[in-house]
């Protein structure tokens, strides 16, 4: 198995079909080739930008399969859990492990709006349940359930609960969190538009969308702000912003996913209720996503060269 340090860019890897609404798993596999040449340190199976609430559980047993077939341990596979109920996320946490995965991230419930108290007995069940380390996705404006501080106070007593998906949407949370537990967990941004900021407050990682059309930037501007080249950073994320703005969006599935195909790293297809964008809407997203390719940085030339 891979170790998982919970630093750098993990990948919230598309999932892509075909126009028979199967899984295209060739592209699956050469999209994640194509993300680790450029330098990725982990993936995410079966997110929200993995369209994981369309994907049955053989589907998502694949997918890790076929993962591990391409990732061959050099870098951790991190497998999402978002269940309705505590049974489904135990069950599901178990299955990963005996399948392989290296780690998890772990969404609060689905559908239902659990209170503090139910919400850390969710989290709670699924870390005894498993050796696997855990990533808490913490995302109160999309799924409505925030994991606060206090509540991180509790689930600080579980080992293998080791980082946090930070995606409040409030960049000062990654100083409240550090001010709190210090390095007890390592915090990943968990939204591209405020990658730059996080990251230079403290942030060991960046889980990120537009990764998966754009490789080698999201790597850049990570490790130009480790490095402390702020200034280099700061070229490149800002010629990024546009693009990375798809990621907050509803639509942000359809939107990466034009992305990645007009990169060559993907297709359209997405799986009902979601639909292909069309018309206006498919044109000003292409747009700005043709703008920036045509407008892309040499990266090379900001990087420091690896010395071997």
């Amino acid at each position: 198995m891979a170790a998982l340090k919970w630093e750098g860019i993990y990948s919230a890897l598309l999932t892509p079909f075909d126009a028979h609404d199967s899984i295209d798993l060739e592209l699956f596999k050469m999209n994640i080739l194509a993300q680790m040449e450029a330098g990725i340190d982990g993936i995410v199976l079966g997110g929200s930008l993995g369209e994981a609430s369309t994907l049955l559980d053989v589907e998502k047993d694949d997918l890790l399969e076929q993962a591990k077939e391409v990732v061959k341990d050099r870098i951790p596979i991190v497998l999402n859990i978002a269940e309705q109920s505590t049974r489904q996320a135990v069950n599901a946490a178990r299955n990963a492990e005996k399948n392989g995965a290296d780690g998890l991230m772990v969404l609060p419930p689905m559908r239902y709006k659990a209170d503090e108290h139910e919400t850390l007995e969710f989290f709670k069940s699924v870390a005894v349940s498993t050796s696997l380390p855990i990533m808490i996705y913490n995302n109160p404006h999309d799924y409505k359930i925030e994991v606060t501080l206090d509540m991180f106070e509790e689930l600080a007593k579980f080992p293998c609960v080791q980082a946090i998906k930070e995606s409040t949407r409030d960049v000062c949370n990654v100083t409240r969190l550090k001010n709190r537990f210090k390095n007890r967990f390592k915090i990943l941004c968990g939204v591209d538009t405020l990658a730059f900021e996080e990251l230079t407050m403290g942030a060991e990682g960046w889980v990120a969308g537009l990764v998966d059309a754009f490789p080698i930037e999201t790597v850049a501007v990570y490790r130009l702000i480790k490095e402390g080249n702020y200034e280099s950073a700061l070229k490149i994320f800002r010629w990024f912003l546009p693009l990375l703005e798809l990621d907050t969006h509803p639509k942000f599935a359809q939107y990466i996913k034009l992305a990645a195909t007009q990169t060559g790293m993907g297709s359209e297809y997405v799986r009902a209720p979601r639909l292909k964008l069309q018309r206006q809407e498919r044109e000003q997203i292409l747009s700005t996503i043709n703008n920036a390719i045509k407008t892309r940085h040499e990266i090379e030339k900001y990087l420091q060269p690896v010395v071997v």
